[in-house]
């Protein structure tokens, strides 16, 4: 994804555990920075829907990435910005 390149993160695959019905699909680690995204998740996927998965893993991270850089408002409440980052990720999916 090219937003991933041009921000300069990092993507890594890696198991991030088992959390029950709610898989963990990725995590982004400001430190990096860098995104990871969970193998667990993309193995019980058929192949053809990988892509989309990590189109919409990417972007969804890449939001919390411009909140930590002040490129957008970071809202207060978690499960606001969590929303705010799905629609962004459905929207660059809609745009690849």
């Amino acid at each position: 994804m090219r937003l991933v390149r041009e921000y300069g993160v990092a993507v890594e695959f890696a198991d991030l555990g088992d959390w029950s019905a709610d898989a963990l699909r990725s995590e982004y680690d400001p430190a990096g920075p860098t995104i990871r995204l969970n193998t667990r998740v993309i193995e019980a996927l058929a192949v053809e829907q990988i892509g989309e998965f990590v189109t919409l893993a990417l972007a969804h991270e890449i939001y919390h990435h411009r909140e930590r850089l002040g490129e957008i408002e970071r809202l207060p409440r978690r499960a606001d910005r969590e929303s705010a980052a799905a629609d962004f990720a459905g929207r660059m999916l809609a745009a690849s």
